[in-house]
């Protein structure tokens, strides 16, 4: 079974940099589309951005809130994904969880993800 982990988070002062990193374990991730969700305190589960699989070409979505400041990569083994997060603020605040998706469609928004991380803890705070 696929399983995911998260790594990267912390604290962080506002205009600071963090870099999230989603790990495949046993699995490489050519035929998944992943995604980075977050959930503030209160608040629904909101999409942030995702990476299609190698088959669509690695096509990218971002969240208009983070569009410009967290670019998302895969390396080339496939086996982890990154989320790079810079110019940080206040509202980024969150756990971050990676998920993966059975995917070879272009559109990384659209499936329903079935594997899920533990979550990652980012808080950007002077």
């Amino acid at each position: 079974q696929l399983q995911l982990v998260e790594s990267g988070g912390g604290l962080v002062q506002p205009g600071g940099s963090l870099r999230l990193s989603c790990a495949a374990s046993g699995f490489t991730l050519d035929y998944y589309a992943i995604g980075w969700f977050r959930q503030a305190p209160g608040k629904e589960r909101e999409l942030v951005s995702c990476i299609s699989s190698s088959s669509s070409n690695d096509n990218t979505y971002y969240a208009d809130s983070v569009k410009g400041r967290f670019p998302i990569s895969r390396d080339n083994a496939k086996t982890t994904v990154y989320l790079q997060m810079n110019s940080l603020k206040p509202e980024d605040t969150a756990v971050y969880y990676c998920a993966a998706a059975v995917w070879a469609g272009p559109l990384c928004a659209s499936p329903e993800y079935d594997y899920w991380g533990q979550g990652t803890q980012v808080t950007v705070s002077s």
